[in-house]
C-alpha cells in the first residue's frame, strides 16, 4: 500500500492506493477514524465516462462529488474507490452497453444481452480496506441496498444508509429509473 496527503478542491485528503495482480483500489480519507465507529463512508465503483469525463448518461461523477463534499463537510470519512468499472463489466464492455442502450435497451439488459449479470460487482474488498484503515461500522453513502447486503455479509456494521440522491437531467432519468426499478435503488427523484 502507498499513501499520501492529496490536497482536493473538497479540502485535504490522505489517498491509499490498494494493488493486486489485476486492480488497483483507493481510498481517499479525511481527518482521522479514530475509534473506527460511524465512519460516514461512500464505496464508489470506477466510472470513467461519468467520473473523469462527466458523462450524463449516469449520475456517477456527481454522486462521487456529493460524496466528497459531505465527507469534507463532517470533516471526517472516507471514500472507498473500487475498480469495478461499469458494474464489473469492464470499460469496453461498458461502452458496448451504451451502444445497445442507444438501440432501446435499458442498462441492465445491455448488460444481459452482453452476457453478464445485471450487476457483477463485489464489495469484500472496500469492506477489506476500510478495515485495514481502522473502520470498524460505516455510514453508507449509497441509494443501492445491495451495496448495503454486501458490505454486511462482509461483516462490516453499517449503521446507516445515508441517501444521495442526485436529481435526474433528461437523459439520465431513464438510467435512474431503470436502477430504482430493476435493481431496487431506493431514489426519490424518478
Amino acid at each position: 500500500m502507498a499513501a499520501a496527503p492529496l490536497p482536493t478542491e473538497y479540502g485535504q485528503f490522505r489517498i491509499y492506493v490498494y494493488e493486486n495482480h489485476t486492480e488497483t483500489h483507493v481510498a481517499l480519507v479525511r481527518g482521522e477514524v479514530g475509534n473506527g465507529e460511524a465512519v460516514l463512508t461512500r464505496v464508489h465503483s470506477t466510472c470513467l465516462t461519468g467520473d473523469v469525463f462527466h458523462s450524463t448518461r449516469c449520475d456517477c461523477g456527481e454522486q462521487l462529488e456529493a460524496a466528497l463534499r459531505r465527507i469534507a463537510a463532517a470533516g471526517r470519512g472516507v471514500v472507498v474507490y473500487l475498480d469495478q468499472e461499469g458494474r464489473g463489466i469492464g470499460l469496453a464492455n461498458k461502452i458496448r452497453a451504451y451502444t445497445l442502450q442507444d438501440e432501446g435497451y435499458d442498462t441492465v439488459e445491455a448488460n444481459v444481452r452482453l452476457g453478464f449479470e445485471p450487476d457483477l460487482r463485489d464489495y469484500g474488498i472496500g469492506v477489506q480496506i476500510l478495515r485495514d484503515l481502522g473502520v470498524r461500522s460505516i455510514r453508507l453513502l449509497s441509494n443501492n441496498p445491495r451495496k448495503l447486503a454486501s458490505v454486511t455479509k462482509h461483516g462490516l456494521p453499517v449503521v446507516e444508509m445515508v441517501p444521495l440522491e442526485i436529481d435526474a437531467s433528461e437523459i439520465s432519468r431513464r438510467y435512474l429509473r431503470t436502477k430504482k426499478e430493476k435493481l431496487g435503488h431506493r431514489l426519490s427523484v424518478v
